[in-house]
């Protein structure tokens, strides 16, 4: 992998990782149209990069994420399902990234739902809890098993944990922010998984490949801190409407291309 490969896959990541689009279907998409190797570096690298996507949480929302130990307990409570499910079923869950198939229709399928969220729960002011602080135990384990729909490449772990969210009747802000602050235990376990799992493998790090790394992580850092204020504000004020028909439409053409013949699987 070069310097500039990191670096568009960092932008992709830092750009929906907090999107209802799904991050990861988007690298994988993007890795698959740059022809990059699935070696077991590149595999590594598009959940390792996450973790500076989940530092700009911790950065964005200083004040908020540090405030009681109350807070943690509820992120430990959303996790479980996630990290259960995906302790059972790593290898299923590893066969899925590699197909661009399951993205696409993923893609196409959560755009549908996201066309008729804001119909289903209704506007923000519906929402019963304003703030994060006023979710409770129970309401943190029901988004926790939501999270567990993302592991589907192509579903999006942020619409899924929101869609969670809104179920439990918090307002779009606040399942947003819960969504954020539930990716940096979930992403900081895959992300050590993945690191775990690539030296039991008896893979180890060239001196080619820190360089890429380093600098994917601090890009997706910076890209996601904006990508965060913009979707919180633009998801307040318009709802899930238009990420759902850019879902339908990008899932279309793969599936369009694949049709074709374009080879888009990862090689």
């Amino acid at each position: 992998m070069t310097i500039l490969e990191a670096v568009i896959l960092a932008i992709v990541e830092g750009i929906t990782e907090f999107l209802p689009v799904s991050s990861t279907g988007h690298m994988i998409i993007a890795s698959s149209l740059m022809g990059i190797s699935h070696e077991p570096f590149t595999k590594m690298f598009t959940v390792a990069i996450q973790f500076g996507a989940i530092l700009s949480v911790v950065v964005l929302y200083w004040n908020r994420f540090f405030k009681s130990i109350n807070f943690y307990y509820k992120l430990f409570i959303g996790f479980i399902p996630a990290a259960i499910l995906g302790f059972l079923l790593g290898d299923q869950i590893d066969a899925l990234l590699e197909n661009v198939t399951v993205v696409a229709i993923a893609l196409i399928a959560g755009g549908v739902l996201l066309l008729f969220v804001d119909r289903l729960f209704g506007a923000d002011i519906t929402g019963d809890v304003s703030s994060t602080d006023k979710i409770g135990y129970k309401n943190a384990f029901i988004i926790g098993i939501f999270q567990c729909i993302a592991m589907i490449p192509g579903v999006s772990r942020s619409a899924a944990t929101i869609v969670g969210g809104l179920t439990q009747k918090l307002t779009r802000r606040t399942a947003a922010e819960f969504s954020f602050f539930l990716a940096v235990p979930t992403m900081f376990a895959a992300t050590g998984y993945q690191l775990y799992k690539f030296y039991s493998e008896g893979n180890r790090f060239t001196s080619d490949e820190y360089v890429p790394l380093i600098i994917g992580n601090v890009v997706a850092f910076i890209i996601a801190i904006f990508a965060m204020r913009s979707f919180v504000n633009f998801l307040t004020k318009r709802g899930f409407r238009i990420f759902g028909y850019y879902r339908i439409i990008v899932g279309a053409t793969i599936l369009i291309l694949l049709a074709l013949g374009v080879d888009l699987q990862v090689v």
